[in-house]
């Protein structure tokens, strides 16, 4: 039996529940899943910017506090916080290492960057124009699975840092490695990834992004547990989570997330598999314990998917608050006062009520009078000199709009847009390069 955990579930999670994981949970493996669509693209612009960067904003915190559990407790770490420079985030985990009197072997895996390899002319998946229509690229990086992650793993690692891997395939590459399965076993390979896909977002299956107040509870919300499995040679699954961590781990947490970012079940795609999740068991056999069982899956597709980063402007964005009588009446008149003001200048200008219309963009209540509102004008434009306008026009409103104006402050952002394409595997290489906090010498593996 293999018992992995899942410490994060994305790149600004907490921080000391995969301390708890690998301090009191008795694993084999604990992985760390770090890396959104935009969150690599985002990473290689910092790279760019400065080429030691460009790995994880959060390595550092979290390798400081989990080096010296990990290796107490002889706990393999497999993560994704590498993004856009894993080796460089190896590098960093060394001198970590050397730091807190740790000796680590770091294996990072390369390969996932093809940025140079992409057809420009390709359409993208989501709209039918070519990836160069798009304005000025920043990255792109391929879904890598399983297999660039074995060698890591059969080098005897500690730390299995990698770049844009699917967030099943960290998961299921342990299970691979632990048992010896054949990359070709479909089955055993979507049952475990099923596995991986119900543990990748952390205490989402312990009912984060679950709890509603009265209708489904979470006991001990504030200490929310994150899930490991005990997983056994056939895939089959045993999920629960650290006595006396909060959360709840039931039937309805399993199956919210057994769905999460599934669009079509039938066919759930990774490098690794084409998974069918509608043959899935799932048993409650104890109290925050549950068994996952019967996926089944299909041969892999000839392609990955590349997730590619570009340049889509700025984005402008003002606020202020109106309250008490008439707030939403005297918040309107200042929102016609902006379209006015703004709507020459941007075509893509949107004003929102924060209290009243924000979310759905219409009343589903007219009896309802709301006693604060905060007005919210954004727009979008290639300079952010032009984006910078919009904060100003509403910081403005504090003489030249309606009563009670308050609080008002202004944001600029650069908008990173996020494509995808698909590419050959034979147009892949992968490499593992060992950094050790006692050699410090490098390896191709």
């Amino acid at each position: 039996m293999i018992r992995i955990g899942s410490g994060a579930g994305f790149s600004g999670d907490r921080l000391e529940p995969a301390v708890v994981l690998a301090e009191n949970g008795e694993l084999d493996y604990l992985v760390l899943e770090c890396l959104a669509e935009r969150t690599i693209a985002l990473a290689q612009k910092r790279k760019l910017q400065n080429p030691s960067l460009g790995y994880d904003p959060l390595l550092e915190k979290r390798m400081e506090l989990l080096l010296p559990v990990i290796s107490k407790n002889k706990v393999r770490l497999i993560t994704n916080m590498g993004a856009a420079n894993p080796i460089g985030a190896a590098e960093k985990i060394v001198e970590l290492a050397r730091k807190l009197g740790v000796s680590v072997k770091v294996a990072a895996v390369t390969g996932d960057d093809v940025f140079h390899s992409i057809n420009l002319e390709e359409n993208a998946l989501e709209v039918d124009k070519p990836l160069s229509s798009f304005g000025p690229l920043i990255s792109a990086n391929a879904y890598l699975g399983v297999k660039a992650i074995l060698p890591a793993l059969e080098s005897g690692a500690d730390v299995i840092i990698t770049g844009r891997v699917a967030d099943p395939s960290l998961f299921v590459a342990p299970m691979l490695h632990y048992y010896g399965w054949s990359l070709d076993d479909a089955n055993r390979i979507a049952q475990g990834t099923v596995v991986g896909h119900l543990l990748e977002c952390g205490s989402q299956i312990c009912g984060g992004y679950f709890a509603d107040p009265g209708k489904k509870d979470v006991p001990n919300f504030a200490h929310i547990g994150f899930p490991y499995a005990d997983v056994d040679c056939d895939g089959t699954a045993i999920i629960s989570k650290v006595q006396g961590t909060g959360g709840i781990i039931s039937l309805a947490t399993a199956k919210e997330q057994l769905l999460y970012e599934v669009t079509n079940p039938n066919e759930y795609m990774t490098p690794d598999v084409i998974a069918d999740f509608t043959t899935v068991r799932l048993r409650e056999i104890a109290p925050d314990t549950i068994e996952v069982s019967g996926c089944t899956g299909k041969k892999k597709s000839d392609t990955l998917k590349v997730s590619v980063g570009y340049h889509a402007g700025y984005i402008g964005e003002g606020e202020i608050s109106y309250a008490g009588m008439n707030a939403l009446g005297r918040a309107k008149l200042a929102g016609e006062v902006m379209y006015e003001r703004l709507k020459d200048d941007f075509s893509d200008l949107r004003i929102d009520y924060i209290g009243s219309t924000s979310v759905h963009r219409t009343s589903f209540s007219h009896n309802v009078v709301p006693y604060e509102i905060r007005l919210r004008v954004a727009g979008k434009a290639q300079t952010i000199e032009n984006v910078a306008k919009i904060g100003e026009e509403v910081e403005a409103l504090y003489t030249n709009g309606p009563a009670g104006g308050g609080g008002a402050s202004k944001y600029t952002n650069e908008v990173i847009g996020i494509v995808s394409t698909l590419i050959s595997r034979d147009k892949i290489n992968t490499s593992v390069v060992i950094r050790e906090s006692v050699k410090n010498e490098e390896k191709i593996v």
